[in-house]
């Protein structure tokens, strides 16, 4: 897709193009409001302005719209509107051992159980063990600066599946 083609969407497929993005409502009905935008990077910059306005709430619900790493039964199931980026960015952990999963897997509950929302990484590039060293890293976190990491990490995100969008 173009950033003309983006420009020009009708409002549902605009709003449904932003949500695979980041699935923050406020996020994709502030990012809305910003079209037509005259360039990739004025769009990338809006994107990160809006998020950084967002607040923890909105934060948390855009964590809700991913699969847990190296869980890729979730991905399939529940994620299918973007299963396809998702299923790219989590590619190395398909290549894994079964003891990584099983880490990964029990790292992922721990997390959960300690922050309330599931750990939140731009696994693009990097290996399921590469995953699991900044989760086990991560856990010892307070919960507030971990939300302001995971923040970091959903932005890193957004922005390359807005780059993945406009090259689709």
């Amino acid at each position: 897709m173009t950033l003309s083609d983006l420009n020009t969407l009708e409002k549902s497929l605009l709003k449904e193009e932003l949500t695979k993005c980041c699935g923050a409502h406020v996020w994709v009905e502030k990012m809305m409001a910003i079209f037509p935008v005259s360039s990739k990077d004025a769009l990338l910059n809006e994107a990160r302005n809006v998020w950084y306005d967002c607040n923890e709430d909105d934060w948390k619900e855009a964590f809700t719209h991913h699969p847990k790493i190296g869980d890729m039964k979730s991905l399939k199931e529940k994620f299918t509107t973007t299963s396809k980026w998702a299923e790219g960015e989590q590619a190395s952990v398909k290549q894994t051992s079964t003891e990584v999963l099983e880490a990964l897997a029990e790292g992922n509950k721990l997390y959960e159980d300690k922050f309330g929302y599931i750990f939140i990484v731009c696994a693009t590039g990097k290996s399921a063990e590469e995953m699991l060293v900044l989760l086990k890293a991560r856990l010892p976190n307070d919960p507030h600066e971990e939300i302001k990491i995971a923040m970091e990490e959903q932005n890193k995100i957004t922005q390359l599946r807005l780059q993945k969008l406009l090259s689709s």
